[in-house]
């Protein structure tokens, strides 16, 4: 089988249409089908169902689509990796939160230290959908919590606080920090992005441990929502300090908890960093503060 072969498949199923696809890679339908047909033939069976409105993926062809995605991916990763870190793009995966809080500044500097490579910024809602995508090849490294289990490099580069959200005439408004326990009668604004810890959303395990048991006032999908939620008075959030100082500003008052909540932030790939991933990732260890910074690691 050929990566062309590969990268035709794909785009069959992208389009569900042969007609389409063909459009689109410059090739006669009657090409594209030979084609098909010869992938099918090494594989040993059929891929696509042929209907009389489009296609659709056979089990052969579900269980062989996420592998054909990796070598297509890796194979323009590689093609990325060759053109150094003067030319080309660069594919970063992220967590919301870092995307908004995070990565802006990382951004312009890297702008204006390398013109001539494009960023590609790929955005995930929760650290499992950022390291599922990057298995799969969709970008060239992630920036976000540090993975539990991980075949490739892994390169810490700080740590992000995680900070509660009051409105500014809120009775704790005026304090630095806070114990949860004094937060249990309150209401709180959930966000979809909360992570899992210990098999528990980590709102409920950390109130849980401080005695009581969290009372939702709303769901959000996004943190940078809920924190403008907080702003307003709905609830106390929960957010990265990055994501409150920096993507949606000072309009509310962040308490630090006591103990702190602490997590590390990592640059991870599938490969060795090389070219423009290097850079990249030696430019962000070099960064100001990433939330709380920490050299260890």
């Amino acid at each position: 089988m050929s990566l062309r072969q590969m990268e035709y498949f794909l785009t069959v199923v992208e389009e569900s249409s042969f007609t389409r696809a063909a459009e689109l890679l410059h090739v006669t339908q009657p090409a594209l089908s030979h084609q098909i047909k010869a992938l099918e033939r090494t594989v040993g069976g059929a891929l696509l169902e042929r209907l009389p409105r489009g296609v659709r993926l056979t089990p052969m062809g579900r269980a062989y689509l996420p592998h054909a995605e990796r070598s297509v991916r890796s194979a323009a990763q590689a093609r990325r990796a060759a053109a150094g870190a003067e030319g080309g793009e660069l594919h970063i995966a992220t967590v919301h939160a870092v995307a908004v809080g995070i990565l802006p500044d990382v951004f312009a500097r890297w702008r204006r230290a390398h013109p001539g490579v494009a960023l590609v910024l790929h955005e995930y809602a929760t650290p499992e959908a950022l390291e599922e995508q990057l298995e799969r090849g969709t970008a060239d490294l992630a920036v976000g919590p540090p993975p539990a289990r991980w075949p490739g490099p892994v390169v810490p580069v700080g740590e992000e606080e995680i900070v509660l959200v009051v409105p500014f005439d809120d009775p704790l408004a005026g304090r630095a920090s806070v114990r949860l326990p004094e937060l249990a009668d309150r209401p709180w604004v959930r966000c979809a992005m909360e992570p899992v810890v210990q098999g528990q959303a980590f709102l409920d395990l950390v109130c849980g441990q401080a005695g009581f048991t969290p009372r939702t006032a709303v769901r959000t999908e996004h943190t940078s929502t809920a924190v403008r939620m907080a702003a307003a008075g709905v609830g106390v959030a929960t957010a990265p300090a990055h994501v409150v100082r920096g993507a949606v500003g000072e309009d509310c008052a962040v308490l630090a908890v006591e103990p702190p909540w602490r997590r590390g932030l990592a640059v991870f790939s599938r490969v060795e960093f090389t070219g423009a991933a290097a850079a990249f990732t030696e430019l962000l260890a070099g960064s100001g503060p990433l939330g709380s910074r920490t050299t260890t690691g």
